[in-house]
This record gives structure tokens, C-alpha cells and sequence, in this order.
């Protein structure tokens, strides 16, 4: 289960695409593909010829939202009957007995340094430099049309995304368009249907790849748009070298010991893509939050997306060997992988599942609280995305926790439902008071 999908957009639920031949061939020769109008129309046909294909994951969530506090996401909140979550510590035990770092803190750490180098850059300029398109060898003109085609690849398989992109403005909306379409790609790398083929050293030479993306040197059409994109925006490469370690554990690992260890992986599946998008979608000029809360609870919706992603595809999961959900906590409520694979609903699994569901509540809680501090123009498709996500954890307990051989989805009526809500809330501007978390 790699990555959430979910920027400020709702995706066709598990929609695959397939690659086809000529992208997979390329990574295991290592070779170097660079943009002409011949390669443009062989990447109409074998990158992005396959058909739409039922799966178990929607990816994504991209959010930048503002958070309570430095470790807000993390716990310390209170929910609606009045329990309160206790903050974990950043220091953990290991089996010998050492302490170590927790993966709330590394991935903290991460948070901080991608918050610190918007902050470089947006102090040296009003706003955002717009500098010159990214070289393509064979035809400058086809910069633009490898944008177009991120956003024919946006608007076929991710249509309520697409729409949602075009309340942006017309350079926000072209970014998105090509960061999406890189995650999917990379997401389909050990979920599609050349999964089987894909080795570790196929991922290495896909980040090599990801490296000369961002030193300028695009391998194909579809890489040059993301190339410029991050050329135009303070976008930091480090996520998306997180994403990629985060299919490299999908390649070998298939049980998690605890939440720390499953925070872990959702952070590379789902909360990077938050990290990505943040310099994209823009915070609103007059918010008073800091950078680092807004990057903050960007992380804490693509968290309670891939948790809900996870509740939703528990038995998807299950047949194939798969079981995302904490050993130990599994243990504690008096189950175990074979409860799962046997499928069985019973008043352990009811219990065990209303504390997954109140957790991943909490996640969705803490982002909405900093839907207010984006730029105007990305509120309402967040807000939309976020409400939807939500709702599914509802279909879950509507099916009696039944996520074994029933799938909780969100019917079209109650999404279109939930549009004008979105829309309301989107109108309600940031908090002008000044607080701990200033911009500093």
C-alpha cells in the first residue's frame, strides 16, 4: 500500500494506470530519454496507453494546513467526548533496551528543514520567481505540451482532482499537474501491473533519475514539466526521495510492529506528497501561523488519509498477505494476522477498529484546523478532499466494520453534497491574531 493520493483533490478511487513497456524497460537499462516530437507521441502510446485498473489504493494528500502546536499532529488533542490523545515521545525503546529516535521525530525533522527553505527563499522575493523554462532538448515548444500532458493524464484518471486544480492559478495548477503525475508514476512502480518486475535497483535507478530531474536534465517529456516545476518553486527533493524509500519497503516488508513503525511508512506513502505541494498551493499572505505548523499539518492529512486508506483495504490487503496494522495493538485487543485472514467481524475486531477510526479522526481534526491559513484559491478543493476522505471512515462504521468483503466508498450524491459545505468553510479566512506559531 504505497502512496496516499489526495492533494487538495479526491481521486478516482484506486484507478491505476499502466506505464506500459517502454517506461519499465528504461529504468532497467538505466538509459537516458530526452523530449523530441518523436518521443512525444511514443509517450502518448506506451506510457500512459494502459486502461483504468480496480486496485486497492487511492494515493495522496496534499494539504498545507496549520497546526496547534510543534507536534500537534502527533497527539495532545482532545475529541469530541472529551478524551484526550497523549503526545508520544520522540525517544522510543528499542528491544535491547537502547533509546532511539522516534519516526515522529525524524520525520520532523524533515518538516522543519523543508519549512526552512521556503522561508530562505519567499524572504528574498515578494513573490515567487518565475524563472526561465527548463531547456528541452529537440523543441523548446514541448515544455508546454509535456504540461498538457500531465494535465490530460490529472484529468482522465483523477477528474475531481483536475477540476479542483482549476480554481488555482494558471502556474500553481500546471505544478500540481506535474508532481501528481510523478507520484503516480513512481507509485506504480511496485503497485501496477509491472509490480512483479520491479527490483530494488530498479528504484535506485528511478531516483537517479529523480536527481537529474532536478539538476535540469529530464529523461522525457512527462520528467521535463516536473523539472521546471521545481526550477519555478522552493520545492526540496527530499520528499521525493522519501516516496521512493517508501515503495522500497513495500518491496520487502509486509507486517508492522507497532504505530511508530507504521508512521513511518504512511509518512513516505503519503505525508511527503503534503511536503511537496505546500510551495505549490501556497499559504495565504495574511495568515499568521508559521511555516513549519503549516507544513505540519499538511503531513497530519496525508497521515489520516493513508490510515483510512489502510481501514478501508484491510481485507484487499489480507489476500494479498498483507496486514497494515500495528502487531502489538492487534495483540492487545486479543487478535492476530489469522483473525484477518479468516475475515471474521467480531465485538474484539468492532473494538480494535473504533480506536483505528478515532485515530485517524484525530489526524483529519488537526489538518482542518489550518485549512484557513492556505492561499485562498486552494482552500475549497483541501476542504472538499479532506471532508470526502473523512466520510469513509463513516461507510466503515455504516458497514457494521465490515472492511473484509464490503468496500466503504462515498456515494456520488453525498459527495456532491459535500461540495457547498467544503465551499462554506473555505470562506472563512485565517486567524489575524497574532500567536506562538507567528510567522517568524
Amino acid at each position: 500500500m504505497s502512496m496516499s493520493v489526495a492533494l487538495f483533490w479526491v481521486v478516482s478511487p484506486n484507478s491505476e494506470v499502466s506505464n506500459g513497456t517502454g517506461f519499465l524497460d528504461s529504468l532497467r537499462e538505466g538509459n537516458r530519454v530526452f523530449v523530441s516530437s518523436r518521443f512525444l507521441a511514443r509517450d502518448r502510446n506506451l506510457m500512459w496507453n494502459g486502461r483504468i485498473k480496480k486496485g486497492r489504493r487511492q494515493r495522496w494528500n496534499f494539504g498545507s494546513l496549520n497546526a496547534d502546536s510543534r507536534y500537534a499532529c502527533f497527539g495532545g488533542s482532545r475529541t469530541e467526548n472529551g478524551s484526550s490523545f497523549s503526545v508520544q515521545s520522540s525517544l522510543v525503546a528499542s528491544p535491547s533496551g537502547e533509546m532511539t529516535v522516534s519516526s515522529e521525530k525524524k520525520v520532523y525533522d524533515v518538516v522543519l528543514k523543508q519549512a526552512a527553505l521556503v522561508k530562505r527563499q519567499l524572504r528574498s522575493t515578494d513573490e515567487l520567481e518565475v524563472k526561465p523554462d527548463i531547456v528541452v532538448p529537440g523543441n523548446l515548444g514541448l515544455l508546454s505540451e509535456a504540461y498538457d500532458r500531465c494535465g490530460e493524464v490529472c484529468a482522465e484518471y483523477a477528474k475531481t482532482f483536475y477540476l479542483g486544480t482549476k480554481l488555482m492559478t494558471p502556474e500553481r495548477r500546471r505544478a500540481i499537474w506535474a508532481i501528481y503525475v510523478w507520484c503516480r508514476r513512481t507509485d506504480e512502480l511496485v503497485d501496477g501491473p509491472n509490480a512483479s518486475h520491479i527490483t530494488p535497483q530498479a528504484l535506485d535507478r528511478w531516483e537517479a533519475r529523480l536527481e537529474d530531474i532536478f539538476s535540469g536534465q529530464p529523461f522525457d517529456m512527462l520528467d521535463a514539466a516536473l523539472s521546471d516545476t521545481v526550477s519555478r518553486f522552493p520545492v526540496d527533493i527530499q520528499p521525493f526521495r522519501d516516496m521512493i524509500e517508501g515503495m522500497r519497503m513495500d518491496l520487502w516488508k509486509s507486517r508492522y510492529n507497532n504505530f511508530d513503525e507504521l508512521y513511518l511508512y504512511c509518512y513516505y506513502v503519503a505525508g511527503t506528497v503534503g511536503l511537496m505541494s505546500v510551495p505549490v498551493m501556497g499559504i495565504a499572505p495574511e495568515s499568521k501561523a508559521t511555516t513549519e505548523s503549516v507544513y505540519n499539518a499538511a503531513l497530519a492529512l496525508g497521515l489520516a488519509n493513508q490510515l483510512t486508506n489502510i481501514l478501508r483495504d484491510v481485507g484487499e490487503d489480507a489476500r494479498r498477505g498483507r496486514v497494515y496494522l500495528p502487531q502489538d495493538e492487534l495483540a492487545q485487543a486479543g487478535l492476530s494476522d489469522e483473525d484477518i485472514f479468516a475475515g471474521r467481524v467480531t465485538d474484539k475486531w468492532r473494538n480494535f477498529m473504533k480506536k483505528q477510526i478515532q485515530r485517524a479522526r484525530k489526524f483529519f481534526d488537526e489538518s482542518e484546523k489550518g485549512v484557513t491559513e492556505l492561499d485562498s484559491a486552494s482552500r475549497w478543493p483541501v476542504l472538499a478532499a479532506l471532508l470526502l476522505y473523512r466520510k469513509i471512515l463513516d461507510e466503515i462504521e455504516a458497514n457494521d466494520y465490515n472492511n473484509f468483503t464490503r468496500r466503504a466508498y462515498v456515494s456520488k450524491p453525498k459527495k456532491l453534497l459535500t461540495l457547498p459545505i467544503a465551499y462554506a468553510k473555505s470562506l472563512v479566512p485565517p486567524n489575524r491574531t497574532s500567536t506562538p506559531l507567528a510567522k517568524t
